[in-house]
């Protein structure tokens, strides 16, 4: 009887250990990065690298008033879009600070074309040339980071990407017309 009784338990047991895990939900693995995620995040980092480290080249140089207003949005908006990248890339724990990569990190990024806008910019001296010269930069730049943020979002693959992108689109499309009235006002 005794036996019967150990040998019920044990099923019991095992029984019930099969039933808790498939009630108790399963840790979530990070999801894979896709080749669009990671195009995604490539090609965002390096237009957005480009358009920080023109705009951290532009604060103390540009003359405009409404331009200055812009150099800070941007940057402030640069970093922040790729620390969410990198979070995402790297499946960083959550943090509510947002760090400002190095010039050094940003220049990484950059493609041949990218570094020789960077060398041209910062060649110009304060004044009305600069002004236009990162004025075009920057609506190029916006240009080519809304075309990605789309193509992206045709096809999304994962959400926070997808809600970055989302969120990233949005500002690209206020900065495109922020830059459209600045060059009127020029």
């Amino acid at each position: 009887m005794n036996r019967r009784f150990v040998l019920a338990s044990i099923a019991t047991l095992s029984a019930g250990q099969a039933f808790a895990q498939k009630l108790s939900p399963a840790a979530e693995a990070p999801s894979a990065v896709t080749d669009a995620r990671q195009k995604h995040i490539k090609e965002t980092m390096a237009y957005g690298s480009l358009s920080l480290l023109l705009s951290r080249m532009a604060k103390p140089k540009v003359t405009h008033p409404l331009l200055k207003q812009f150099v800070d949005f941007e940057i402030a908006e640069q970093e922040t879009v790729a620390d969410a990248l990198k979070a995402i890339q790297t499946n960083a724990k959550p943090s509510g600070s947002i760090p400002s990569p190095s010039d050094a990190e940003l220049m990484q990024n950059l493609d041949d074309a990218g570094k020789a806008s960077v060398e041209k910019l910062r060649a110009l001296k304060a004044g009305s040339e600069f002004d236009r010269d990162y004025l075009r930069y920057e609506v190029e730049g916006h240009r080519k980071l809304l075309d990605i943020q789309e193509v992206y979002l045709k096809s999304p693959d994962n959400l926070d990407e997808t809600n970055v992108a989302k969120l990233a689109r949005g500002m690209i499309k206020e900065h495109l017309a922020l830059l459209a009235d600045i060059d009127k006002a020029a």
